[in-house]
C-alpha cells in the first residue's frame, strides 16, 4: 500500500531534495498570494488532469458512446420528421434527394407489423428514438459525472496529503486561506471544465452528419450557412477574450472573500475582544461588494453575448426560409428538405455556442490547474533519510545540542552556538524572555525545521538520520493551544492510532486525572467535542492534551507552556498529572510558572537564541542573573 506522498508523485514530477531551511530561502511564497492570469489552452495542464481519470477510464469511454449514440439519434430525429413524414408520406415527394438513412424501411416495417398506417408506425418510431435519445443523453450525464467526481476525488485527496506534508517553514509564508482555496475553489473549477470537454463530444457529432445532409439536400444554401460559421466563431473569440480580464478578478476577489474569512473566523476571540466587529464587516463588504459588481459585470456580458447568438440564429433561420422557400415555389427542393434546413440550424451553430461558453470556463479552469499544481509541485519539505535509522526497542532519550545555529531567515539568527547535552530521565526547564528562541529549539526538535547533520543527537544518532515520522512517534509534545479535533473525547485521545485500545485510552485519562471530568458529561469517554472544544474548560482541555501524549507513550516528553492557561483551582490537579506523565521520561519544560520550574532537575536560561545560565533553582537565584530578574518580575519578559 503506497504512503499519499508516493500516490501524489505517481502524478507529478520527483522534487528536488534539498534541506526545508535552504529551500525556503530560494524559493517565491508570494506566488501563492499572486494572481495567476492562466492560460486559454495548455495541453500539459489537460494532460495532468486526466491522468486522474485514467483509473476510470472504462466509465469514461462508456458515456462518450453513449453520447455519441445519442447524437445520431438527435441528427436522425429531425430526417424521421422531414424526410419520412413530410416528404415521404404527407406529401409522397418522390424527386426528394435527401437521405433518410433507412428511416423510410424501419416505418414501413414497424408498420407491417402492427398492420396500422405508415403514418402510425412513424409516430411510434419516433417516440422510441426520442426516449432511447434522452435514455442515452442520460446514461452519459450519469457516467461522465461519475467520471470526473472520482478523477476529482483522488486529485483533491492527493493534494490534501501532500499539502499536510509540507514543513512548518512552508505555512510560516503562506496563508492558509489561499490553500485551502486550491483545495475547494479551484478543484470545483476543474470539475466544470471536465465536463464541459465531456459535453462537447457529443455536439459535434450532430454538427458533421447535419452538414453531410444539408449539403446532400442543397449545396447553395449549405455554403450560405458556412459563411456564417466563422463569422460566429471570430465574434465569440473576441468576446471571450474581452471576458477573461472581468474572470480573471472574479476569481482573484473570491480568493480574498475566502482568505479574509478564514482569517476573522479562526481569530473570532480577538476580533470579539479587541470591538472590531464593525470594522471587519466593513472591510469583508468591500470586498463582497467588489466580487459583486464584477460578476455583474460578467453576467452582463454573458448576457449580451447570449442575445447576439440568438439573433443570428434567427437570422440564419430567415435566412432559410427566404431562400428555401423560393426553392420550394420552383419545385427545386421539398418541403421536408426546408424543415429538416431549419431544424438543423441549431445543430449548425451550438457547437460554436457551446465553445464560446466553454472558452471562459476553459481559462478559468487552466487558472485553477496553475494553481493546483504550483501547489502539487512545490518541493518544500523535510528531508528523509535514505537509509533511516529504526530503532528496534525503546529510546533511551538521551539529547545532545552541538553547536546548533539555526535562523528563520539566513541575515536573522535565533539560536546561536548552541551546545547542551540532556542525559536520559532528565527534566530540564527552559526559560527565557520572548523571541529568545525556546519555542524554536522545540520545533528543530521535532523537525519541522531542517538543521544541518551533526547538531542534535538523540541517544548518539543525528536526528536526520530518523525518519520525521519515526521521530515524532517518540517525541510527546504538548503545547498551549491544544488543537481538538471533531470527533468524541476517546477519537481525540487515540488520534486514530490503531496501537492505542480503548482500554489504553482510559487508563491514560485516569492516570492523569482527567477521569473525573469525563464521566461527568453525557456520554463519557464518548462525547462528542465541539469545534475546538469549546464545551470543555481549558483545565480539562489540558488534561485531555496529558491523555493524549500519554496514550502515545513516548520517550521524551515536551511542555511548550502546556500550564500557562491554567486557573488555580485546576493547578493542583494539573502539576499531579504532569508527574505522572513525566515520570520515566526525558522532559523538556517551557513555562513560566515557578512551581513547575523548581521540580526540574536543571534550568535553562536561553536569551537572543544563546545559553546565558544553566543550573537548578537554587544556584540559579544565588547567581542574580537573567533568571533572578525573570522570578522578580514574576516571569514576565525583559526588556532588553
Amino acid at each position: 500500500m503506497t504512503s499519499p506522498d508516493q500516490a501524489v508523485l505517481q502524478h507529478q514530477a520527483q522534487a528536488p531534495e534539498g534541506h526545508s531551511a535552504q529551500q525556503s530561502t530560494r524559493l517565491d511564497h508570494s506566488v501563492f498570494d499572486a494572481d495567476i492570469h492562466g492560460q486559454a489552452m495548455n495541453l500539459q495542464y489537460l494532460g495532468r488532469i486526466l491522468s486522474w481519470a485514467k483509473p476510470h477510464a472504462r466509465i469514461g469511454f462508456l458515456s462518450i458512446a453513449f453520447v455519441l449514440l445519442a447524437a445520431t439519434l438527435t441528427v436522425l430525429l429531425p430526417v424521421l420528421i422531414g424526410r419520412v413524414v413530410i416528404d415521404g408520406i404527407l406529401f409522397a415527394t418522390p424527386t426528394s434527394t435527401a437521405p433518410d438513412f433507412g428511416l423510410m424501411s424501419v416505418t414501413s416495417t414497424v408498420s407491417h407489423w402492427l398492420g396500422s398506417s405508415t403514418l402510425v408506425g412513424a409516430c411510434l418510431v419516433f417516440i422510441v428514438m426520442t426516449l432511447l435519445c434522452h435514455g442515452l443523453y442520460h446514461a452519459h450525464r450519469i457516467l461522465l459525472s461519475r467520471t470526473v467526481l472520482n478523477a476529482l476525488r483522488d486529485l483533491r485527496h492527493d493534494l490534501f496529503a501532500h499539502m499536510e506534508r509540507r514543513p512548518a517553514a512552508f505555512y510560516d509564508k503562506v496563508a492558509v486561506g489561499r490553500v485551502m482555496t486550491r483545495i475547494t475553489n479551484d478543484i470545483q473549477a476543474l470539475f466544470d471544465l471536465l465536463m464541459g470537454v465531456g459535453m462537447l463530444a457529443g455536439e459535434f457529432v450532430p454538427f458533421f452528419l447535419a452538414l453531410i445532409v444539408m449539403f446532400s439536400i442543397d449545396v447553395t444554401l449549405t455554403l450560405w450557412l458556412l459563411i456564417a460559421v466563422p463569422i460566429f466563431a471570430v465574434f465569440t473569440l473576441i468576446f471571450r477574450r474581452a471576458t477573461r480580464r472581468v474572470y480573471r478578478d472574479i476569481r482573484s476577489s473570491v480568493s480574498q472573500l475566502n482568505q479574509y474569512l478564514q482569517e476573522n473566523l479562526s481569530g473570532i476571540q480577538i476580533v470579539q475582544l479587541s470591538n472590531r466587529e464593525q470594522r471587519n464587516l466593513n472591510t469583508y463588504s468591500e470586498i463582497n461588494r467588489t466580487n459583486q459588481t464584477q460578476e455583474i459585470s460578467a453576467i452582463r456580458m454573458e448576457t449580451a453575448y447570449g442575445a447576439f447568438m440568438d439573433n443570428m440564429v434567427n437570422l440564419a433561420l430567415a435566412l432559410i426560409l427566404w431562400i428555401g422557400g423560393q426553392s420550394v415555389l420552383k419545385l427545386e427542393m421539398t418541403l421536408g428538405s426546408v424543415v429538416l434546413f431549419t431544424q438543423f440550424v441549431d445543430m449548425f451553430i451550438r457547437p460554436i455556442r457551446v465553445m464560446g461558453q466553454q472558452y471562459n470556463v476553459l481559462f478559468r479552469a487552466m487558472a485553477s490547474a496553475e494553481r493546483i499544481f504550483q501547489a502539487l509541485d512545490w518541493p518544500e519539505r523535510i528531508t528523509e533519510p535514505e537509509a533511516p535509522h529504526e530503532p528496534d526497542q525503546r529510546l533511551r532519550g538521551e539529547l545532545q545540542f552541538n553547536r546548533l545555529n539555526f535562523g528563520y531567515q539566513p541575515d536573522h539568527p535565533v539560536i546561536k552556538d548552541f551546545t547542551l547535552s540532556v542525559p536520559r530521565g532528565e527534566k530540564l526547564a527552559v526559560v527565557g524572555p520572548t523571541g529568545s528562541g525556546k519555542s524554536t529549539l522545540i520545533r528543530l526538535l521535532v523537525r519541522f525545521y531542517d538543521v544541518d547533520d551533526g547538531m542534535i543527537y538523540l541517544d548518539g544518532v543525528d536526528i536526520n538520520r530518523y525518519r520525521s515520522e519515526t521521530l515524532r512517534q517518540r517525541i510527546g509534545v504538548v503545547l498551549q493551544d491544544f488543537h481538538i479535533f471533531s470527533g468524541s473525547i476517546l477519537d481525540n485521545i487515540r488520534l486514530g492510532n490503531p496501537k492505542i485500545s480503548r482500554q489504553d485510552a482510559i487508563r491514560a485519562a485516569d492516570a492523569v486525572h482527567a477521569t473525573p471530568f469525563i464521566e461527568r458529561l453525557e456520554a463519557g469517554f464518548d462525547t462528542p467535542l465541539n469545534e475546538r472544544g469549546q464545551n470543555l474548560s481549558q483545565g480539562e482541555r489540558q488534561l485531555l492534551a496529558f491523555a493524549r501524549v500519554l496514550a502515545a507513550d513516548p520517550e521524551i516528553l515536551i511542555l511548550d507552556e502546556a500550564t500557562a492557561s491554567i486557573d488555580t483551582k485546576t493547578e493542583a490537579i494539573v502539576q499531579s498529572a504532569l508527574e505522572t506523565l513525566m515520570q520515566g521520561r526525558t522532559s523538556i519544560i517551557i513555562a513560566h510558572r515557578l512551581q513547575t520550574i523548581r521540580s526540574a532537575d536543571r534550568i535553562l536560561v536561553l536569551k537572543h537564541g544563546e545559553m546565558r545560565e544553566l543550573g537548578t533553582h537554587e544556584q540559579l537565584m544565588a547567581q542574580r542573573g537573567i533568571y533572578y530578574t525573570l522570578t522578580q518580575l514574576q516571569f514576565q519578559d525583559v526588556i532588553a
